[in-house]
């Protein structure tokens, strides 16, 4: 693909990989308004190649290619040349949502799906692995809480791995640099989940994957008020335009799952936006 401009829609909260220890998945649109997919991406890591680390609603660019050996998913491509990497414009201004011009590029060349039973009969032919979900009733917010042990126990695994010797951080090349500092992303002990209906009237409850909740939970020392301040954040969104940007998981995928969907995003412009339609030229 070459270089390739990507405004940043989606990031999900740090995973640890065995192969490159700790990734993060972006996701975002094309200038065509097409979805694309973007992993791993060492993001936490990005200073030790002397590279910015970007937002959400930010443009980017590098040089991207797909690697249909490791994932055919249609909108997935990884970097080829992270030295190619740049972060560019966001496209708020003074600091504040600019809802008008976010909903703008949501919607851009795409479709807005509301049937979920129609997306996930394109995903099992392999047509998309990401899409704009417009639910039709939302009916909560659940959590549940997850047991860490196996996740403690590769934790400790990738650790060894990665202070062993720095020449096992190749993630894109070759440095002699790293910074043994580096500390892991805590995982979140917690599983939130929007339960929702679309047009087929199935009620679903996919899981929230999104970099903001992972953020929000861990202002808070106590579990018990994070996990409030979570469920009341999420439930405050429905008060919005809601759509959820899905994206799905790559295991869940090929064993068929029923729902192999995760809500990678929420976006939530307000029901009334100002009256007036602006460019999409950055």
């Amino acid at each position: 693909m070459a270089v390739t401009k990507v405004l940043v829609t989606v990031m999900t909260y740090p995973n640890l990989s065995d192969k490159h220890f700790e990734t993060v998945c972006t996701a975002g649109f094309r200038e065509d308004g097409s979805w694309i997919r973007i992993f791993p991406v060492p993001y936490r890591l990005l200073d030790q190649f002397d590279k910015l680390q970007y937002s959400k609603w930010q443009w980017i660019e590098a040089d991207l290619e797909q690697n249909l050996s490791h994932d055919d998913r249609p909108e997935s491509y990884h970097i080829r040349d992270i030295d190619t990497l740049k972060v560019l414009n966001r496209i708020d201004m003074k600091g504040k949502p600019n809802w008008n011009l976010r909903k703008q590029w949501a919607l851009k060349n795409k479709k807005v799906f509301d049937n979920m039973t129609e997306l996930i009969d394109m995903t099992k032919k392999n047509q998309l692995s990401l899409a704009v979900l417009k639910p039709t009733e939302i009916i909560d917010v659940k959590y549940e809480q997850e047991d860490l042990t196996k996740y403690k126990e590769k934790l400790a695994k990738i650790k060894a791995n990665y202070e062993a010797s720095k020449a096992q951080l190749n993630l894109f090349c070759d440095n002699n640099d790293m910074d043994f500092s580096f500390k892991f992303a805590e995982k979140i002990p917690y599983k939130f989940r929007y339960v929702f209906k679309t047009k087929d009237g199935i009620e679903r409850k996919l899981m929230i994957e999104d970099w903001e909740l992972g953020a929000l939970f861990r202002k808070y020392q106590d579990e018990k008020v994070a996990v409030e301040r979570v469920i009341e954040k999420y439930k405050s969104f429905i008060n919005n335009d809601i759509y959820f940007f899905l994206g799905t998981s790559f295991q869940w995928q090929k064993k068929n799952a029923p729902d192999p969907y995760l809500i990678i995003g929420v976006f939530y412009p307000p029901k009334q936006l100002l009256n007036f339609q602006m460019s999409l030229d950055f």
